[in-house]
Order: C-alpha cells, then sequence, then structure tokens
C-alpha cells in the first residue's frame, strides 16, 4: 500500500499508510489526544474521525472542547433526534439539520400533525433510549439511487440527495439502524457520549430557507457531555430570554408587529412611541449641538437618483419594487438617505468656508427582507436611521471622523453601553463586482481611518470584505440578548458618490475642488437602537428614558388620593411623566404591578404621609423604602434625569 504524507499545524511532515484515518493519526500523537478527538479537518474541511485519507493533506485534530467539536457533538444528537422522531411518527418526513451556536436543529414536516413542545417528553424518551443502546452511526458513500431508495418517498430528503449529487452519482448519507440523516455534517460514531440533553422549542422554518416553500416545523435541541455545561447554558437561554426585547416589548406595551397588516411593520405603542420620543429628542439636541444642520427629505424618489448612486447595482435585492407613475416616471421608496442629502448639498454654490457641512435627518427608509429574515423591531421593512453626512475637504477627513467618534462615545456613555467593539471593516481587494475599483482610493482611504483610530488610542479588530461598495468604515459591534452579533453604529468613508454626483466646492484658491463625504449612524435605526437598549436594561429603563417614571399610590382613594394628585400634578408641570394608580385594588398588588412594570420610582402616600407633607419612596428592584419631603424627591428625581440616571441605582 502507498504511503501519503500528512502535514500537520507546525509544519511537521510524516507519511501514513493510504487509507489512514484521523483517529489513527490521533493515536500515533498521544492516547491522550486520540480520547479527545471527534473529527479531522483535512485542507481545512471536517472529515470523519473513521474517514479514510488516501491521499496527501494537511491535517488538524479537531477535539471535543473547541467550538468545531462542539458542533460535530450537536450533529450528532440532531441525529439521534431525527432517529426517535422516525420511530414515534413512522410518517415524519426529515429536512436539513445543523448545529448552531450553542446547540442544535432538526427541520420536520408531518401531513397528520406537527410536532409540538407538549410532544418533547415522549420524544427525550426514545432519544434516551436510542443513546443507551449505542447503536452505530455509519457514514456511507452510496449511489444515488441506493441513497433514493433508502429514503423511501420523503420529499425533503429526496431533494437533499439530488441536491448532493449535481452530474454526479456519489452521495453521503449518515445511517443509525434504519434512520437515514442527508447530510454531509461530520458526525461522531457513538451517541453513547450524548451525556445529557435537551429539547427546546419549535417553530417555523420555510424549506431551504424559501418563501415560496413548505413551512416545516424547526424542532430545537442541546446537549453536553456534563450535566454542569446543560444547566449553564438553560440559565444563559433563560437569561436570554428575559433580555429577548420581543419578549419585553409584549411584557411592558411597547410596540407589535401584526402579520395581518404586513410582516416587519411594528406598530409603537404609548409605551415605546414615548421611549423612542425621548431618544429622538436627545440625538437631534446632541447633533444640532455639534454642529449638525437637521432637514427633512422624500421618502420617495426618482429610480435614476439610485442608479447614479450605485445603490440600485449594489443593492437592488434589498430594494422594493418602483412604482410605475404611468407617464415613464419611476419612483423608488428609498433603501438609503446619502443620495437625498446629496441633492441638499448640490442645491446651493459650495465655497471651502462652509465646509465642514454637516447634515443629519431622522430619515425613514424600506427595505425588501425576506419573512424568514424578520425579527421583532431590531430587523424591520420600514426604519427610521439616526442618519448623518458631512462634506469636507480632503484636509479635514481625519479630523472631522475623530470628531464623529467622540460624540459617539458621548452617547454611548449617556445611555451606558459599555458591551462593543470597534471593526475597521475594509474591502475585499479581489471582489471587484461588490467594490469600487480604484486601488489608490480605498488604500489612502483606509490609511486615513487607521491613522484617526491610532490617533485616538482607541482598541479596534480589522475586516475584510466588510465595508460598503463606496469605501471603507468603522463598524461599532455589539452582542445581542440571544448571543448574535450585529452593527449598532457606522462611520463610512465615501469618495465614489462624490465623484458620481459630480459634487465640488470653491476653494480658498478661487478653482472648485471635489469633497469627500462621511456618512454616520451614531445610534442606528430607532427600531434597532430600542431593540438593543430594551435587551440591554432587561426592559428596567433609567428614570430619564421609562416610560411611566413615577406610580404615586394612595392607601385609602377616598382619604389620600387627593394628595396623590397634588404630587403628580406638581412633577408633571416640569414633563415628568407620573400617574396615579387609583384603581380599586389592594395596595400590595398596586405595589407589585410598578414592579412588574419596571416603573423607576413608586411613592405611597398614607395618613402620615399627608401629615407631614412627605412621600413613602420605592426604587425598582429594591424592597426597602424611604420616607423624605416632596421637595427632597423632586432634586433627587430631577438629578436623575438630567444626568441620564448615571448616578440612580441600576
Amino acid at each position: 500500500m502507498a504511503n501519503i504524507k500528512i502535514t500537520f499545524p507546525d509544519g511537521a511532515v510524516k507519511e501514513f499508510a493510504a487509507g489512514v484515518t484521523t483517529e489513527d493519526i490521533a493515536k500515533s500523537i498521544s492516547v491522550s489526544l486520540a480520547k479527545k478527538s471527534v473529527a479531522g479537518k483535512l485542507n481545512g474541511l471536517l472529515i470523519d474521525l473513521k474517514q479514510p485519507i488516501e491521499a496527501d493533506g494537511a491535517i488538524e485534530i479537531v477535539t471535543k472542547d473547541s467550538q468545531e467539536g462542539m458542533e460535530v457533538f450537536w450533529n450528532t444528537a440532531a441525529m439521534v433526534l431525527g432517529n426517535a422522531l422516525s420511530q414515534v411518527y413512522p410518517d415524519m418526513h426529515f429536512g436539513v439539520d445543523a448545529a448552531t451556536e450553542h446547540g442544535f436543529y432538526l427541520d420536520t414536516n408531518r401531513v397528520a400533525g406537527q410536532v409540538s413542545e407538549g410532544d418533547f417528553e415522549k420524544i427525550s424518551k426514545k432519544m434516551e433510549e436510542i443513546i443507551k443502546a449505542n447503536e452505530p452511526i455509519e457514514r456511507l458513500v452510496l449511489s444515488k439511487e441506493e441513497a433514493l431508495r433508502l429514503v423511501g418517498d420523503d420529499q425533503y430528503r429526496q431533494e437533499l440527495i439530488n441536491d448532493q449529487a449535481g452530474e454526479g452519482d456519489q452521495v453521503v448519507v449518515y445511517l443509525q439502524g434504519k434512520f437515514v440523516d442527508v447530510s454531509r455534517n461530520v458526525k461522531l460514531a457513538e451517541p453513547k457520549v450524548i451525556k445529557c440533553f435537551q429539547l427546546l422549542s419549535v417553530a417555523g422554518a420555510y424549506w431551504l430557507g424559501s418563501d415560496e416553500n413548505d413551512m416545516l416545523q424547526r424542532v430545537y435541541g442541546t446537549a453536553f457531555y456534563k450535566q454542569k455545561d446543560l444547566d449553564a447554558e438553560l440559565a444563559r437561554q433563560k437569561e436570554a430570554h428575559d433580555r429577548d426585547h420581543r419578549v419585553l416589548g409584549n411584557d411592558l406595551d411597547l410596540f407589535f408587529v401584526d402579520p395581518e397588516v404586513g410582516n416587519g411593520l411594528p406598530y409603537w405603542m404609548p409605551n415605546g412611541s414615548t421611549i423612542r420620543r425621548t431618544i429622538e429628542r436627545y440625538i437631534v439636541d446632541k447633533e444640532v449641538a455639534d454642529g449638525y444642520e437637521h432637514v427633512y427629505t422624500p421618502v420617495l424618489a426618482n429610480v435614476d437618483l439610485y442608479k447614479q448612486s450605485g445603490h440600485w447595482d449594489h443593492y437592488r435585492e434589498d430594494m422594493f419594487p418602483p412604482m410605475d407613475m404611468g407617464d415613464g416616471e419611476l419612483l423608488e421608496i428609498r433603501p438609503m438617505n446619502c443620495p437625498s442629502h446629496i441633492q441638499i448639498y448640490k442645491h446651493h454654490k459650495r465655497s471651502y468656508r462652509e465646509l465642514p457641512l454637516r447634515l443629519a435627518e431622522l430619515g425613514m427608509m424600506h427595505r425588501y427582507e425576506k419573512s424568514g429574515a424578520l425579527t421583532g423591531l431590531s430587523r424591520v421593512r420600514e426604519m427610521t436611521l439616526n442618519d448623518g453626512h458631512s462634506f469636507v475637504s480632503p484636509d479635514q477627513i481625519q479630523e472631522e471622523f475623530k470628531k464623529i467618534i467622540r460624540l459617539m462615545v458621548e452617547v454611548y456613555e449617556d445611555f451606558d453601553i459599555k458591551d462593543y467593539r470597534l471593526r475597521l471593516s475594509y474591502r475585499d481587494p479581489e471582489n471587484t463586482e461588490k467594490y469600487f475599483d480604484d486601488d489608490e482610493m480605498w488604500e489612502k482611504s483606509q490609511r486615513m481611518l487607521k491613522g484617526a483610530m491610532d490617533d485616538l488610542g482607541l482598541e479596534y479588530f480589522e475586516a475584510e470584505g466588510e465595508a460598503a461598495f463606496y469605501g471603507p468604515k468603522l463598524d461599532v459591534q455589539t452582542k445581542t440578548a440571544l448571543g448574535g452579533e450585529e452593527t449598532l453604529s457606522t462611520i463610512q468613508l465615501d469618495f465614489l458618490l462624490p465623484q458620481r454626483f459630480d459634487l465640488k466646492y470653491i476653494g480658498d484658491d478661487g478653482e472648485e475642488h471635489r469633497p469627500v463625504m462621511i456618512h454616520r449612524g451614531i445610534i442606528s435605526t430607532m427600531e434597532r437602537f430600542t431593540a438593543y437598549i430594551t435587551e440591554m436594561y432587561k426592559g428596567a429603563f433609567p428614570t430619564w428614558l421609562a416610560p411611566h417614571q413615577v406610580k404615586v399610590i394612595p392607601v385609602k382613594n377616598e382619604l389620600h388620593y387627593d394628595y396623590a394628585k397634588e404630587i403628580a400634578n406638581s412633577l408633571s408641570a416640569h414633563q415628568v411623566r407620573i400617574s396615579v394608580d387609583d384603581r380599586n385594588e389592594k395596595m400590595g398588588y398596586k405595589i407589585r404591578q410598578a414592579q412588574v412594570n419596571k416603573i423607576p420610582y413608586t411613592l405611597v402616600v398614607g395618613d402620615q404621609e399627608v401629615a407631614d407633607g412627605t412621600v413613602s419612596v420605592r426604587r425598582y428592584g429594591e424592597d426597602n423604602t424611604t420616607t423624605m419631603t416632596k421637595d427632597e424627591f423632586r432634586n433627587l428625581l430631577f438629578a436623575d434625569i438630567e444626568s441620564y440616571s448615571r448616578n440612580s441605582k441600576k
């Protein structure tokens, strides 16, 4: 048998007999490594632990304590789930299965009735039986005909087989007993390593992600080698659920989405509207103080405007179809605000004395998002962006960029945002279709952004292929409550659009020059930012943002209501969001309700308070109350609001 050469991560090369497996290679290094091994990575691709290697290649040993190792483990658990479902429901059909960041899912369909969470107990018992029996999981390479015969009339697995075979005839499947998993996802041979697992939830999922296909039932679960790890994951998921802005949005009556009216089109309830309005007033005042001029521009524009800007070529799939006005005019509902601000710049002849010219707008935009991608407020079809554009001369770029960053940092401090990281997003020089083809422009602009960041002494990481089509950018990456990462703020440098729109200014030499644009969104869209801070605060908004800042509870309406109303009227005259709970309910119940609604301050007034001119103050999240005079409470409250609640207890 011929030998093959295997290259290890440290560059060492060793010969093995052809047909050697990752397991064999791991054993040749050490017994302990072999025990931890779950898969191999040959030339960058995951392979089964027992899969023969027939040619030279570079190998990495994937161990069970790595993320990729856990994905192999979760893929195995997903197959066990499929096997269990096939035995509990013999008429079940199966779509794709995959590992997620924290577990696994399996797509299913059953004419007689979909899986519900009420079925989890009997499904879990069957999974336990399969794990205990430890029937091996085999990787098979079959002809397409053989594979199709194994899956019978399951239309989804048939489609997966045909897709995998392509023009050829070979298909990889995994087999456990009679259950066939049509997947290339690497799995473990022995299911007994799954010591603990839990099925979590079900949700709808379109077949292959297209809303033109069948709606399947996606079953989610997680599994671990040790119970303590499962317990930790379940605790993490509970915390994520408790912070999920969709859950909080319902509990606190902030917003809702009605599919009958339109997916991705949120309705802001009075509570949510109050939070949004407070944010909007804050950011507009902040920007005006920083030299921005706020404008309003139309939500519709001629489609030619977006063809000229390049959005039509690069983002057409994310834009709604144009509206034919019947006279040859095609109007587009805008996906971006920047072409509108360019029109304002062009409306007057500009001098270098006007630069930097800073324009800002709370601009409504629309994106053609697929239904399956929509999520609460964080992914919607209609959004209002805290948008801004600085038109600068080339020698003003770095200072303006730093000025924007300083503004962003101030805003983050006011909202107490700390868990974020900065990403410098560059183009992929090989992708000439996505990115404007001008090497000199890209190198110059990327160097400028990096220089500005270094001057400010800020930590950042660099990412190739994440730039906008017209220039590099700084992205602020934040963690969501569900564990994902998204961009909250962005600052983008743009040499291209000023060129495409032939923007000019008259320099101090009397000649025409080309300005540079800096695009920036400090707090993203109102929708995404509200979702983010709702999760960050866990719905307990600081006093300055809270939709209801103070609740006054009279011990007895007939005796103490007038005093409670006097307090409320006095504070509401200073724009405090305060109300009196005069419902015919027990006082203890009303206090609990104020806590459930996460109201920052609850005031209880009874005989003693009326007699002394005081209030009994209870902060949200605290059991103790403090008695103080009305003036003392007013001063405390005003200081709390004016300081953006920086000094209040969280």
